[in-house]
């Protein structure tokens, strides 16, 4: 019996979409591509000053809560100091990586399909093809740019932002004293984990920024497609952030990061 045929617009569209990015990239390197400084300003602007509010926030709750659940459990056998080495790799390799991530498809993933989308239903997309304006370099790479540049920025902000909340319930919970907290810390966090949570932060920046604008821009050009757009864009980039995450896992272990 045979299998059932995927469309070929589920597989293309995506692939086709990509390939025109990675090109607009060659052709920005190269100086022949037009692209919208002024967009990229203002989606930098948006994606970084803007954003560390609750990135500061959610990374300081999550490495509290990481303390807190340490430190129950290495309490016990009179091991609470290592409570530093918990929070220090959970939140360089993992937590801060991802947990970034996530923030920012709900928060700037979305904007950009809601806000591409709303130009699909206005026509402006067909306008600028008619004016000769290929919409992929002037309106996508900006966006993509933008995360792809300011996302590790912001993963070593989480860091910081982890290890403070960690080291605030060490010394509340566990009356660990500030500067051996942070030693401890010093002591176990390496390059190698800080690197794989630099190089997971650009990886995620991109699928962030190409989901978002592939989304916006494939929307139905109506106010139901630019919803639909919108929460497409959010919960396949979360589902993304997270696959890509374990594959990173996998890799990591198999080459012994």
């Amino acid at each position: 019996m045979p299998l059932p045929h995927l469309s070929t617009a589920v597989l293309v569209q995506p692939v086709s979409f990509l390939g025109q990015v990675l090109l607009a990239g060659v052709g920005l390197v190269r100086g022949r591509a037009r692209i919208s400084a002024r967009d990229l300003a203002r989606v930098s602007t948006e994606s970084s000053a803007r954003a560390l509010p609750i990135v500061t926030g959610v990374n300081l709750l999550v490495g509290s809560i990481l303390a807190f659940v340490g430190a129950v459990q290495l309490v016990k056998f009179g091991a609470g100091i290592y409570v530093a080495d918990l929070v220090g790799i959970a939140v360089a390799r993992e937590m801060a990586a991802v947990i970034t991530a996530v923030v920012m498809c709900g928060r700037t993933g979305a904007a950009f399909a809601a806000e591409l989308a709303t130009m699909q239903a206005n026509e402006e997309i067909d306008a600028y093809e008619v004016l000769g304006i290929d919409p992929v370099p002037y309106l996508v790479l900006p966006r993509v740019l933008s995360l792809l540049l300011l996302l590790p920025l912001l993963y070593i902000y989480a860091c910081l932002a982890g290890l403070v909340g960690g080291a605030l319930v060490g010394s509340g919970m566990l009356q660990l004293a500030p500067q051996a907290y942070m030693d401890r810390t010093a002591i176990i966090l390496g390059w190698s984990h800080l690197g794989l949570g630099l190089v997971k932060s650009v990886v995620f920046g991109a699928l962030i920024g190409i989901v978002g604008c592939y989304c916006g821009l494939h929307a139905q050009r109506n106010a139901a497609g630019v919803g639909r757009a919108t929460t497409k864009a959010v919960v396949v980039s979360i589902v993304g952030v997270i696959v890509v995450d374990s594959l990173f896992a996998i890799l990591a272990n198999a080459v012994g990061v």
